[in-house]
């Protein structure tokens, strides 16, 4: 089971760094270590002149330990190029210069919504969330919002959210089980991974799957497996499950 978890969770980092093109200017937030191992995992391979943007505020660090708790530390200041603060990357994806933002919620429809507010009603919620905080500007405004979650399941991709805490910009959706893509403002399948099937993904998700062909996320390189030892030793890319 172990095994099988390490192999998704490589899977998608990779799919991730992959997403990022040379010269990208890139977003992460708090609670982000796939995404944020992701850059560090594009900029050491293939997209060397990536823009690495983060919560402390450090451009470009050079971290020489990840720590395991966070994704917003002070090690995302070690060795960083210059400082860019929060409210700076806003201004910068509601100018249109931030290519990709990576963000999460907790429920997704078919229309690409995003719910990280209630479940149930908003007045009487079942459960009350954190909110959109920085994900209700940049889902709508950066370039390219890459979605990541952790559980794929019929209580998360759902017929209709419970309440649209955020929408727009929505690229891909990145799930232990695949790849969902927009197009013409509705969620397709875009590549399965080889560690799931159509079937599973079809029995856990809220409503039907659209695809044009079957297609398998490519799974990691071993240069890419070599890379993430070396960037991510401790393994925390893994705590997020």
């Amino acid at each position: 089971m172990m095994e099988k978890r390490s192999r998704v969770c490589d899977t998608m980092v990779c799919a991730m760094a992959r997403m990022i093109q040379d010269g990208d200017k890139v977003f992460h937030g708090v609670s982000s270590h796939m995404p944020m191992i992701a850059v560090l995992l594009a900029k050491a391979l293939y997209a060397p002149n990536a823009v690495h943007l983060n919560i402390p505020g450090g451009t470009d660090p050079s971290p020489r330990r990840l720590k395991k708790y966070t994704s917003a530390g002070p090690e995302l200041l070690e060795g960083a190029r210059s400082s860019f603060s929060l409210m700076e990357v806003f201004d910068l994806s509601m100018r249109g210069g931030l290519d990709v933002a990576f963000l999460s919620g907790v429920q997704f429809d078919v229309h690409g919504n995003v719910n990280a507010s209630v479940i149930g009603d908003y007045q009487r919620p079942k459960v009350r969330l954190p909110g959109g905080a920085g994900s209700a500007v940049l889902i709508p405004t950066a370039k390219k919002a890459i979605i990541w979650r952790t559980k794929h399941d019929k209580r998360t991709f759902v017929p209709q959210v419970d309440f649209v805490t955020t929408k727009g910009n929505v690229d891909r959706i990145i799930t232990p089980f695949c790849i969902f893509k927009m197009e013409h403002g509705e969620m397709v399948l875009d590549t399965i991974h080889e560690t799931s099937s159509l079937k599973e993904v079809e029995e856990n998700t809220g409503f039907p799957i659209q695809y044009i062909r079957i297609a398998y996320t490519p799974i990691p390189t071993k240069e890419e497996l070599l890379a993430l030892r070396r960037i991510d030793p401790g393994d925390f890319r893994n705590i997020e499950f």
